[in-house]
């Protein structure tokens, strides 16, 4: 569950260096509070410029959202998935199994046949960083877009979910010590220190916040020495996504 790199928002990641020496050719985007508001088919605003990056860098059809809602058989007709693209210009995977499978739809969507090719960037580590740590992808974390009364759509039982699983791999204990040193190799980035990811350009919600261990919503900020992650590992806060 430990992400090869952490960031605030998917508006800090390296494109182009994802492109040009990690050999990533593809990108997966979870969609609730990494994208945007829970339930909600607008780009939130500090996920803009990190959505019109990927695209840019990649172009659109190598840029996907991979939700547990939509797109899956939760999703009647793909409704949803149909809405979201139109919104927001990228398509909505569709698959049977939800994260962490859904594999063979994502290398048919994408046309790949080596995972390793994949990057996979998301706010739940048992759903989505999981999910790219069985396959070989590279895998980010965000921390959740919303937190408050913008995040009052989220879904209750994820929340709660999200805090556990970020407390027990951030938190300042022995457990996530060792789950924090236990960060899988890639097969194409050499690591942090000769290929750096994370682009430092903190959105408005995170410098509100980079000042309190633990956010109003319950989730561990990783931008604050005493419980956070390195640079190159995370924190979050998301529903059972879209």
């Amino acid at each position: 569950m430990t992400p090869h790199v952490a960031v605030d928002t998917v508006s800090q990641l390296n494109y182009e260096a994802l492109k040009e020496k990690c050999g990533i050719q593809a990108i997966i985007f979870d969609k609730d509070n990494t994208l945007t508001a829970p339930y909600v088919n607008e780009v939130h605003a500090n996920a803009k410029l990190g959505l019109e990056k990927a695209v840019q860098t990649f172009g659109a059809s190598n840029v996907a959202i991979l939700s547990n809602s939509a797109g899956t058989l939760d999703d009647p007709e793909y409704k949803d998935a149909i809405s979201i693209e139109n919104s927001m210009g990228i398509a909505v995977i569709r698959h049977d199994e939800k994260k962490p499978g859904g594999l063979a739809e994502v290398l048919e969507h994408f046309k790949l046949e080596d995972p390793a090719n994949l990057c996979v960037v998301g706010d739940r580590l048992l759903t989505d960083v999981v999910f790219g740590n069985l396959f070989g992808m590279l895998t980010v974390h965000t921390l959740p877009l919303c937190r408050g009364a913008e995040n009052a759509g989220d879904n209750t039982v994820a929340k709660v979910i999200r805090w556990t699983e970020n407390t027990i791999l951030y938190s300042d204990w022995f457990g996530g010590r060792m789950l924090q040193k236990r960060k899988l190799p890639h097969k194409y980035w050499p690591g942090e220190e000769e290929c750096p990811l994370v682009l430092f350009v903190a959105s408005t919600e995170t410098e509100n916040n980079n000042n309190n261990d633990i956010t109003n919503d319950g989730n561990v900020d990783p931008n604050n020495s005493n419980n956070g992650p390195s640079q190159d590992s995370g924190s979050n806060e998301q529903k059972e996504e879209k």
